[in-house]
This record gives structure tokens, C-alpha cells and sequence, in this order.
């Protein structure tokens, strides 16, 4: 075991240090100009007409990318000290409402241990969770409420238990209004949704490294079981479940062993298993997105 970590460190080490990570950095980059643009658009200006006003994007661009950042990191840092090899993350920039499809991190070496998969499974969706806390917190802070009936037409967001519980502690009973959010607000409650997609116990998504760590053989099969119900949330609520259901199966619903299954759990990954359901529960959302 050590001979193999002396020959993954080394490696880790080298590939650290042989290039500048031009991609990756270029992505960030193009990132941080894509939502840029939709933190503008968010705030009713054309980022094509009056890019100077790009400072109106920030709050938004700045706060989303640091929840993002947090995540990814974690995976990385994590992996580094379960000599694991990943990529720095790949930041997907994209024509969206929130401008990014998200980031990912690459795994270019197995990972030794049940104990491992854990944290690096669910290190990122943790730090990435307290981020989305934070982010709430501040933005339903600087949020309004509208008095009177709801808007005839536009988009609704959901509220998951999580951004129920700190909507009603920051700006209480809104029930006779209309909650607007802050940008910052808004780039929480993306936090929070990207974390639960995250935490879907399938293929190698992150809750489907935790998921293996704990039930091994019995994986694919509650894997396909959450597919199904993707599917069934998508006929009964949102149809974007369809879409995650299908891309689910496109990905596959596989998980690579690992190499010391043998090594027994310690109470530790037990709780942090636990608070990965809990925090997976609390984020949860059966209608993300609705048009009014």
C-alpha cells in the first residue's frame, strides 16, 4: 500500500507541476463572464448594450462561483489526501438562466477504500451546503416582499425544506406577498438545488459514491429504483426529472469497486453518512421551477 501511494504522490506531484492548467483556467474565465451576463440579465440590463454595467452581475457571478469553487475544491483537496488523482475543476459555461451548467472534477485513479469514497463523495456537497447557508442568509437579508397578489405570468421557484426553514428566519411570514430575491439569494437557492442533484444515490454521482460505500452489490439496484422515481417526479411535478432521469441512464448506473472493500466503516463515515441523507432531504424540491 505505501509503494502504491509513494507512485500515485509522485505522480499527483508532476502532473501538479509539469503545465500551467491553461483549460481549466480559460473555462473558469469564460465562466465567470457567462454569469456575469446572467446576473445582468437577472437585473433587467442587456449585457450586448451596456456591458459596463457588468458590476450589476457580480453579486450573483461572485456567489454562485464561490459555491461552485467550495464544492469542486473539496472533491480535490479531499482526493489529494486519499492519494487519489483528480483533475482541477472544469468549469461548464453556458447560455443559461444562471449561465453554467456547473463544474466537475475528473477521478484519473481508483479510489483504495470504502472510508475514502465517503469523504470525497461527500465533501463536496457538505461544503458546498454550508456555502448555500450562508449565501441565503445574507441574500434573504437583502431581499424584498411585495405586498398584494402574486404576479399574473413568470417563472417560481420551489422551495425545498432547507430554504422554507431560512426564509421564514431571516424574513419571515410571506404568505400574503411575493418574495423577491436578491441575486446572492438566488445564487443560494441554485446552491442548494446543484447540491441535491449532486447527492442523487446514482451511478457516480456523489451520492452514489456514498451510496456504494454503504450498500455495495445492492447499488445499481436502488439506482435504477431512484431513476424510476425521477421518472414518476417528472409525470407528477417537473418535467426536468424526466430529463435527469434519462441523462441518468445515459451516464449508467454502474459504480467501479473499490479496492479495499474489506476495511470496515468507522463510526465517523457513519454520521457523515447520516448528515449526507439528512442534507439530501432537506434540499430536496419536487417542482424546482414553475411558469406561472
Amino acid at each position: 500500500m505505501s509503494g502504491m501511494n509513494d507512485t500515485i504522490n509522485h505522480a499527483a506531484n508532476h502532473e501538479g507541476g509539469s503545465r500551467f492548467p491553461f483549460i481549466h483556467v480559460l473555462l473558469f474565465l469564460f465562466t465567470v463572464i457567462s454569469t456575469l451576463a446572467a446576473g445582468m440579465i437577472q437585473r433587467g440590463i442587456n449585457p450586448l448594450t451596456e456591458p459596463w454595467k457588468f458590476y450589476e452581475g457580480v453579486p450573483f457571478s461572485a456567489t454562485l462561483l464561490i459555491i461552485l469553487l467550495s464544492h469542486e475544491l473539496s472533491h480535490y483537496f479531499t482526493s489529494r489526501r486519499h492519494n487519489t488523482l483528480a483533475t482541477l475543476p472544469y468549469f461548464i459555461p453556458a447560455p443559461t438562466l444562471i449561465g453554467t451548467f456547473g463544474a466537475v472534477i475528473r477521478m484519473k485513479s481508483p479510489i483504495m477504500s470504502r472510508s475514502a469514497l465517503i469523504d470525497i463523495g461527500a465533501s463536496g456537497p457538505i461544503m458546498g451546503f454550508l456555502f448555500s447557508v450562508v449565501a441565503c442568509v445574507i441574500g434573504l437579508h437583502f431581499s424584498t416582499v411585495i405586498s398584494g397578489p402574486r404576479a399574473a405570468s413568470g417563472v417560481t421557484l420551489g422551495d425545498s425544506l432547507i430554504f422554507y426553514l431560512l426564509s421564514r428566519a431571516v424574513v419571515g411570514n410571506t404568505s400574503g406577498g411575493q418574495l423577491i430575491l436578491h441575486p446572492i439569494a438566488f445564487a443560494g437557492w441554485i446552491g442548494f438545488f446543484v447540491t441535491f442533484l449532486n447527492l442523487l444515490p446514482v451511478g457516480q454521482l456523489d451520492g452514489g459514491h456514498v451510496l456504494f460505500a454503504f450498500l455495495g452489490r445492492m447499488h445499481k439496484a436502488v439506482s435504477g429504483a431512484i431513476v424510476l422515481l425521477l421518472a414518476l417526479f417528472g409525470i407528477l411535478f417537473w418535467k426536468g426529472w424526466l430529463v435527469w432521469a434519462v441523462l441518468m441512464l445515459i451516464l449508467g448506473l454502474r459504480h467501479p469497486p473499490v479496492h479495499y472493500w474489506e476495511r470496515p466503516l468507522d463510526p465517523a463515515r457513519k454520521y457523515v453518512g447520516a448528515a449526507v441523507l439528512l442534507i439530501f432531504i432537506l434540499t430536496f424540491v419536487p417542482t424546482p421551477f414553475k411558469i406561472v
